[in-house]
């Protein structure tokens, strides 16, 4: 396995580009499957997790691939479908499950491979199911798969229990090709959802209400080939924000969804951060010492759980105490161990973290348990006195591109190596 190692204590200073959203990629990608015209999407991550969805989609009868050797294009050539996503490659991936909707709508049948475990808490898939079944599915579950029938999905009024993204993105393509209308209450808001629904949009789909907590789906006979650009990634843009500002540097995040960040840079504001929207993105600096704030995660337009880990690292060097309470995910603290090794003051209760501000950080070991904890890890390894090796990064790589060049390019002092090395 490979590990990133950094040489902290330097300022970021340059600029920095912001990739496509994987977690918009993702989805949209499955779209692909309701149609059976060609398609390129551009701005497409290059990630495992992409390459992934490729691989599936190519074993579901869609040729899916990245244009050239280093470009970010995927097109996708529609051929016979199939209705078995396999758990070989699903048990890599939670978001396959995304596929099932798309091949009841275009095959009347699906077969999909229950996904794994997730380190950060349960993402259970019966809203998924809870809400085909209303559009007229059948399920039963059969050696660790989800086996699938319908004669035809058609409208239905569906609520949901609470708002899962996975379950509006899922339903929202299911619903495209429905007979008749779907309206889906008590939905996820996130920018992904609106790019998912913009795509089908452009393809032909009747789509409405999107960002808000009510959809509209009215379903056509069929959806026409497209192409179309994924929206940049707002985690990896406010990564980044978080790492000149802990750095002292200042850099232009080039790109940086400013609408989709509201609530995260507010917080960096409370802070003592300087952010600056322009047309190329954000310009981001620190000017003194940063300062202790409180902050909940919530459901988007909130403040996302996945820049968590991320905003704790910067309170670690904050004046004053901090605090953090997390109500998205049971599991979403298992950086903080590996924060205190390098130095940090957190005590957990629950689903509540109290931050006290220390000098300074010092390189350390340290082990990522899941992506945005890894993120966490790179952050203060940026600051940090010493040497920083952060391990498992196969967990970093899922959800950024390249990030050990993007830093280096900036000024960073990292580099990636072998764990035995």
């Amino acid at each position: 396995m490979e590990k990133l190692v950094i040489e902290g204590g330097l300022p970021l200073n340059g600029t920095i580009a912001v990739s496509g959203s994987k977690n918009a990629a993702l989805p949209i990608l499955f779209a692909s499957i309701l149609l059976d015209a060609p398609l390129t999407f551009h701005n497409v991550p290059r990630l495992r997790d992409i390459r992934t969805t490729n691989a599936l989609l190519r074993v579901l009868g869609c040729d899916a691939e990245f244009t050239g050797e280093t470009g970010n294009s995927v097109n996708v050539v529609p051929g016979a479908l199939q209705p078995e996503a396999p758990y070989d490659l699903v048990k890599t991936m939670r978001a396959s499950v995304l596929v099932l909707g798309p091949l009841l709508a275009r095959l009347g049948q699906a077969k999909v491979a229950l996904p794994g475990g997730c380190a950060i808490g349960a993402r259970p898939v019966e809203q998924h199911t809870k809400a085909l079944e209303k559009m007229g599915a059948t399920f039963e579950l059969d050696s660790g798969y989800i086996v699938g029938h319908c004669k035809k999905l058609h409208g239905a009024d569906i609520t949901f229990d609470f708002p899962t993204v996975g379950g509006t993105e899922h339903l929202i393509m299911a619903a495209a090709l429905a007979e008749g209308e779907t309206i889906l209450r008590n939905t996820a808001k996130e920018p992904e959802i609106k790019d998912l629904a913009n795509f089908l949009n452009a393809c032909g789909a009747k789509i409405s209400g999107h960002g808000t907590d009510t959809i509209h789906i009215h379903g056509v006979a069929a959806l026409r080939g497209k192409e179309y650009s994924i929206m940049p990634d707002r985690i990896e843009a406010g990564t980044f924000l978080a790492a000149a500002a802990i750095t002292g540097g200042e850099c232009l995040i080039e790109g940086c969804p400013v609408e989709e960040l509201t609530a995260v840079m507010a917080k960096m504001g409370e802070m003592g951060i300087t952010l600056e929207p322009c047309d190329q993105g954000v310009r981001v600096r620190r000017n003194g010492t940063l300062r202790g704030v409180d902050m909940t995660t919530s459901p988007y337009p909130g403040f996302p759980t996945d820049m968590q880990a991320q905003i704790m690292t910067l309170m670690t060097l904050a004046e004053g105490s901090s605090t953090v309470e997390e109500t998205i995910f049971e599991n979403r603290f298992m950086h903080v161990p590996e924060l205190s090794r390098m130095g940090a003051d957190i005590r957990l209760a629950g689903s509540r973290a109290v931050i006290r501000g220390v000098k300074h950080l010092t390189g350390a070991p340290v082990m990522a348990s899941d992506l945005r904890a890894s993120a966490s890890l790179v952050i203060a390894g940026l600051a940090a006195q010493g040497t920083t090796h952060v391990q498992r990064i196969y967990h970093l790589d899922r959800g950024y591109e390249h990030i050990e060049e993007k830093l280096e390019k900036v000024g960073a002092r990292i580099r990636r190596m072998q764990e035995n090395a």
